[in-house]
């Protein structure tokens, strides 16, 4: 060890000593720790007003995001909102946090998170009365590779359709705003004002202090006991003090989250790790400058550095293999009693980021620290919390696994107040949604991913990114023992699906990049298999349920914007929020009079099954709602030469009049029962295949021998992605989602506003279309160079941002770059030219008739006027 270290181990060592079993306190909160006692003292005083026995809202959890939803909620008019909690205010995580505020999120609707959250600390202190300590140097995020130069750029075009205030700075620029960096490195920066850090603790008091102000009732201490729901869709929450009865509950409770879960039987994937940081004291450079440095984030030595007064204050991420977890916690729960204690720091863990932040900001070389901080954070397994309601029971919500709670507390308290008030979300967030997790996240996949999430923390973020640690998970498609070593397979909510497959002679694996890359040449020789002769994928990670009973048609109508298909007939169907935004896209058939088959993405199974058993309680339909999800696999067999294969292996006649476009059939294939479907998400000919789970891989093999002189061969959703955008198929999640509805993506062929039954959206929708559109969803070609639009970049014209693209592939038939992207009405009309800006370039991009490649229904139908004219 060098000099240096050995110096610096010392101090930490000695200053450690004389904490050592004792909770630490960061500089800011030494100060309310009289307060602290206070409150405990007066809490007994505090329940002696009256308790209330009903809520519209019961909030379960005092910390920063709690208080954040209780202000908000009593801010909008909502009567009877109650918050529990257990201890005092602050306690768990909030009190101890580093109180970061940041503009920037990779994401993209989180952006809005942090916009609304510093906007309402802005103004906080004026409101309340309260101070909050709020400081908004700006901040510095460091790049010192070029991926990570290109990952600013990438992130640029990422932001600049929205509000944030971000700008990609040079070196010299980055030296002006942080002075004491050692420049050696510094290639460049992403600089966004406005951000800083707050004290959480202050921060906490002022949203209790505006909750209690606007009217909420906030009681500690006040731990729940029991949960237990009422046969009206309500909870009676018990506590020490007595028992209320809620409209609602909301679930903030940090890292207690998962026992509140469990007592109504859920085991939330949230995970305790411990966090470190240090403080410094006084740094004589520190004092000397005239004003406040802005945040720096070097993402190489994986570390934030802020000043704390007049000195610094850093916290690390440390790597995968040394980052600890607070495993027990899951196993045993969170020891009673704790909720101010600090877990016995570990200087070992973090030596490798101290000697990167010396070597960075050299000062800290000569530093002396007088404090460290190792607290728990909650995780859960993608560093994305758990928000909104949740599937399985009614009125029961969740706002839990905060990383980075102090900068969403502001966002996510008003997120979840208007979707709690208006019956939808105010934006689209199904990142966030609990629903995302299923039994399939068990205690060693949320320890693995956590792990991985932690220690990956500052990683270079390409597009389709993917991370393998605990991967399989015991959700397996019934091809996955075939498939795992032929292909590059994607994780989509829990179960492996190949993204692309090799060949002799490729490069295998996974290799991102933010420009084209090894599977850029295989996906269009899979593109040309289908369009060509026949290929093969699996499906199987569609969700899937079956809606029977004697309301189902009703239940559905209500549901969905377009007409229920025949029997044996399938379409493609929409859920609408009430004002007119797309929930979810469905694919519908009536398997017998009365019995549907609905499919859904992979990504959205409990999210729509959520949505649907909402409306079937409020409703009071009397249907059987099943999720098959797991028991059914799905093949797509697609191509010219599909018909001719699938022929092979059944008696049913599957000709053009024996089985028309959008019609389901239950048949015997190689003499296996299956459903199948005529309809293709490639836009070819094509059917989907629904099959037993165990009989999935008989079938398949049946297939593949009897396609060999068809030129049969697999293909991913790579793609298949690419296939349906030259289609102009629209994807939900991207053309649509909730932020979006459905006139202005080009759906009107599927939305039935003239059908009799009063569709959720249907009013909304009316008003939309007389008030007219003030965009529209257009299909563009780019002129690129190596890279290709995914979905998310801006969209410039004439020196201004116009739009954003939502998803974007290479046309292989076509030879150019494609995209879909929202633009205003005047830039709408076919041989409109704008820009795309990608990497930090503008191509020139064109809006196009759509669709670049007509689908093979259209090509037949057409084929057969053309015949008929002859």
């Amino acid at each position: 060890m060098s000099r240096l270290l050995h110096l610096i181990n010392v101090k930490l060592l000695r200053n450690l000593g004389a904490y050592r079993g004792v909770a630490r306190l960061p500089l800011r909160s030494v100060c309310c720790s009289a307060r602290n006692q206070a409150e405990k003292s007066d809490a007994h005083s505090v329940l002696e007003k009256r308790w209330k026995d009903s809520a519209e809202t019961v909030i379960i959890g005092g910390g920063c995001v709690g208080v954040s939803l209780a202000y908000h909620l009593a801010k909008s008019g909502m009567k009877d909102v109650v918050l529990l909690e257990k201890s005092e205010l602050t306690a768990g995580s909030t009190w101890h946090a580093a109180g970061l505020t940041t503009y920037y999120h990779p994401g993209i609707n989180l952006k809005k998170v942090h916009y609304d959250s510093i906007k309402l600390y802005e103004r906080l202190e004026a409101e309340t009365g309260q101070a909050v300590g709020f400081h908004q140097p700006g901040s510095v995020r460091i790049a010192s590779t070029p991926p990570r130069v290109d990952e600013m750029k990438y992130q640029m075009t990422r932001t600049h359709w929205h509000v944030t205030p971000q700008y990609l700075i040079g070196p010299e620029k980055v030296q002006e705003l942080f002075p004491l960096l050692n420049m050696d490195k510094v290639l460049a920066g992403l600089y966004t004002p406005g951000d800083g850090h707050i004290d959480p603790y202050s921060l906490t008091m002022a949203l209790a202090a505006g909750a209690r102000m606007y009217g909420a009732q906030i009681y500690n201490p006040a731990p729940v006991t029991t949960l237990n729901p009422t046969a009206d869709g309500k909870w009676d929450v018990q506590t020490p003090h007595g028992t209320i009865r809620a409209n609602r509950i909301v679930n903030t409770a940090g890292f207690w989250a998962r026992e509140v879960g469990k007592m109504i039987g859920f085991d939330h994937p949230t995970i305790p790790v411990h966090h470190q940081y240090v403080v410094t004291a006084t740094i004589p450079e520190v004092k000397a400058l005239k004003k406040e440095l802005p945040v720096i984030r070097d993402l190489e030595g994986s570390y934030y550095l802020r000043q704390e007064r007049d000195g610094l204050l850093f916290g690390p991420y440390e790597k995968m293999e040394k980052m600890v977890l607070q495993d027990s916690w899951l196993r045993d729960g969170v020891p009673p009693g704790f909720g101010k204690e600090l877990f016995e720091s570990d200087l070992d863990r973090i030596m490798e980021h101290v000697e990167m932040a010396m070597e960075m900001v050299p000062v800290l070389k000569k530093a002396d620290i007088i404090n460290i901080i190792s607290g728990p954070i909650t995780y859960t397994p993608d560093l994305l919390p758990m928000v909104g309601p949740h599937q399985g029971v009614q009125n029961y919500w969740t706002a839990i696994g905060f990383g980075y709670g102090v900068i969403h507390a502001g966002g996510i308290g008003k997120f979840l107040s208007d979707w709690i008030r208006n019956g939808e979300p105010p934006y689209d967030l199904i990142e966030c949604d609990p629903n995302r997790y299923g039994k399939w996240t068990d205690v060693p996949f949320i320890c693995a991913k956590a792990r991985e999430s932690y220690g990956f923390n500052n990683v270079v973020g390409y597009p389709k990114e993917e991370r393998f640690a605990g991967r399989p998970t015991s959700r397996a498609s019934g091809l996955y023992e075939l498939l795992k070593d032929k292909a590059s397979m994607g994780f989509h909510a829990g179960w492996e699906q190949p993204h692309w497959f090799y060949k002799p002679g490729d490069v295998i694996g996974y290799k991102p990049s933010f420009r084209r890359t090894n599977w850029f040449e295989p996906v269009g020789r899979e593109c040309r298999l289908v369009t060509e002769k026949v290929g093969v994928i699996d499906l199987t990670p569609f969700g899937k349920f079956i809606v029977k009973g004697k309301d189902s048609h009703k239940l559905l109508d209500r549901l969905f914007a377009n007409t229920m298909p025949k029997v044996g007939q399938t379409n493609i169907s929409h859920m609408l929020t009430p004002t007119g935004r797309v929930y979810a896209e469905v694919t519908i058939t009536q398997l017998t009079p009365g019995e549907f088959l609905l499919i859904t993405g992979s990504g959205s199974e409990l999210h729509d099954l959520r949505w649907i058993e909402a409306e079937t309680a409020n409703g009071g339909y009397d249907v059987n709602i099943s999720n098959v999800t797991e028991d059914i696999g799905v093949l797509g067999v697609a191509g010219p030469n599909s018909r001719k294969v699938l022929q092979k292996l059944t008696d049913e006649d599957l000709s053009d009049t024996g089985f028309k476009f959008l019609h389901c059939k239950s048949i015997k294939l190689a003499g296996v029962p299956i459903r199948a479907i005529r309809i293709s998400y490639t836009g070819e000919l094509g059917w989907e295949l629904y099959v037993d789970q165990k009989s999935l891989a008989s079938v398949y093999q049946a297939v593949m021998e009897a396609g060999k002189d068809e030129g049969i061969d697999n293909f991913g959703t790579y793609a298949m992605s690419s296939l349906r955008l030259e289609k102009g198929f629209r994807g939900w999640g991207a053309e649509m989602n909730c932020d979006t509805n459905p006139l202005e993506a080009g759906l009107d062929y599927f939305i039935k506003l003239n059908k009799p039954a009063d569709f959720i959206g249907k009013a909304a929708l009316q008003e939309i279309k007389a008030k007219g559109l003030k965009r529209k969803l257009s299909y563009i070609t780019l002129d690129t160079e190596n890279i290709d639009p995914e979905g998310n970049e801006t969209v410039w014209h004439n020196g201004k941002v116009v739009g954003n693209t939502t998803s974007g592939a290479y046309s292989y038939s076509s030879q150019q770059s494609l995209a879909f992207a929202y633009l205003p009405l005047e830039l709408c009309s076919v041989g409109q030219k704008v820009e795309v800006e990608l990497l930090g370039k503008k191509y020139q991009a064109m809006v196009i008739q759509e669709p670049l490649v007509l689908t093979e229904p259209t090509r037949t139908r057409l084929q057969k006027k053309a015949k008929g004219k002859a």
